[in-house]
């Protein structure tokens, strides 16, 4: 009622801007004093962001995402005037992570870049964002955020994966109907064999079914744990849906994610039972594979373990072919942002503003050079070298499968980072670095833990 008299007295837009006030206050607030409650709010937002955008909220949420991400900077050093800890800077993994940050900044004085507006674009969700890699391995330091955290991520993908599937068997909403028919290059991707490709509260189809992949890994690596049957059941059923939901994107890069992640997790947990689950499914597999179909969902399933029957992966292979002169002869690459979106807007008469990378991995050669391209897999072979250690390491089951979801997630996203760009859009960027961070915290936890234990014998 007093909401309601307020926007009556000084309009809509003006008392909109008081309940924004009263509600983001308190969060500023929240995130400085009580930086745990901020990752949760940060995950959570990072999630639905997109959503928004599409619903039309009027507002700047990306520079939203960029305010958080300074606020929890901002209260690091707060804490670090009290308690002196830079060991989270230690380490392979934060070293190289450091030296990728540099890189990525040190881009804005490349000679060969074409335009700076692009990079300031651009470094946010590539650079920037990874800041946060630190400030979850601060923060987490307990086996009960951990366990929150995945509650979380597990409960907004199902909410992901229900929205998909009610745009699948019910429909779309008018705005997102409106949207699919804003733009005929939309349709031209979007509208495949008579049947729309399905999006959720994702940026595009891509997303979604990168991010059902990645919540499905995360219950299977957290079935390996001390779990009730019962609660195996609940993680296996998600699982299921997780599938269902991803399906329904039409996305063949997806399809392979979780076998690749599957297929690592019996090698890490090789035993016969294992062994012959992995036989089971993989004739299974097989089956499907080579079954005839008149289905298109099943097909373009088929076509992803067939990818020489696919046309767009042959036309990749041609693009990738085209570019590898450039990158050859451009080490430091052309630029943060000169491909996709920022490239057409800020360098559009450029060579590589209409150039579709198609890839990750493309993308980094192409914009950031060969140099660029050897880092990043110099990171990812860190993090994946650091996070199988510590799964063998690490003594306390609980954090183990912690672990062990951490790494399949790390894992089946970089082989989704061939055949398409698998870590640059929300909330994907921001969830990659979180796992990273998680492969560090569950070690650190068990070392604290195996410490305490020496001390009371």
């Amino acid at each position: 009622m007093l909401i309601a008299a307020v926007i009556s007295l000084i309009g809509v837009k003006e008392g909109m801007m008081i309940i924004i006030g009263m509600i983001a206050i308190p969060i500023v607030y929240g995130i400085v004093a009580y930086p745990k409650f901020g990752i949760f709010v940060y995950l959570s937002m990072a999630y639905l962001l997109m959503w928004f955008i599409k619903i039309g909220v009027n507002f700047p949420l990306g520079t939203v995402m960029d305010g958080m991400e300074a606020l929890f900077i901002l209260s690091l050093f707060i804490k670090q005037k009290r308690d002196k800890d830079w060991s989270m800077f230690k380490g392979p993994v934060s070293t190289v992570i450091l030296i990728w940050i540099g890189y990525n900044f040190f881009q804005i004085a490349n000679p060969t870049a074409e335009s700076r507006l692009a990079w300031v674009y651009t470094v946010r969700t590539v650079a920037v964002v990874m800041i946060m890699y630190f400030i979850f391995l601060y923060y987490i330091t307990t086996k009960l955020i951990i366990k929150l955290i995945f509650r979380l991520w597990i409960c907004l993908a199902l909410f992901g994966a229900l929205y998909g599937l009610k745009q699948e068997y019910i429909g779309f909403f008018p705005f997102e109907d409106a949207y699919l028919h804003s733009d005929p290059g939309i349709e031209l991707l979007l509208f495949i064999g008579g049947v729309w490709r399905k999006f959720s509260i994702f940026s595009d189809p891509v997303a979604f079914s990168y991010n059902m992949v990645t919540a499905s890994l995360v219950c299977i690596g957290l079935m390996t744990g001390p779990v009730s049957r019962a609660k195996r059941i609940i993680l296996g059923c998600l699982v299921v849906i997780f599938l269902m939901a991803m399906l329904s994107s039409g996305t063949r890069g997806a399809y392979v994610l979780l076998p690749a992640g599957v297929i690592l997790l019996c090698v890490l947990k090789y035993n016969k039972k294992v062994l012959l689950a992995l036989i089971i499914g993989a004739v299974m597999a097989t089956g499907i594979i080579f079954v005839p179909t008149s289905n298109n969902t099943l097909y373009r399933f088929q076509t992803a373990f067939k990818p020489n029957d696919d046309p767009s992966f042959n036309l990749r292979k041609m693009n990738q072919k085209r570019i590898q002169p450039y990158i050859l002869s451009h080490p430091l690459g052309g630029g943060l942002g000169a491909t996709g979106e920022w490239g057409k807007r800020f360098a559009p008469y450029s060579y590589l503003a209409n150039f579709p990378p198609d890839s990750g991995y493309v993308r980094i050669a192409v914009e950031l050079g060969w140099i660029g391209l050897f880092l990043f897999c110099l990171l990812v072979f860190t993090v994946l070298k650091t996070g199988i250690n510590s799964y063998f390491i690490i003594k306390d089951p609980k954090l183990r499968s912690y672990c062990l979801a951490a790494v399949l997630v790390v894992f089946a996203l970089n082989v989704g980072n061939y055949p398409q760009e698998a870590i640059v859009q929300y909330p994907s960027n921001v969830y990659f670095y979180l796992v990273i961070a998680i492969i560090g915290v569950t070690l650190r936890l068990d070392k604290q833990q195996n410490k305490l234990l020496d001390a009371g014998k």
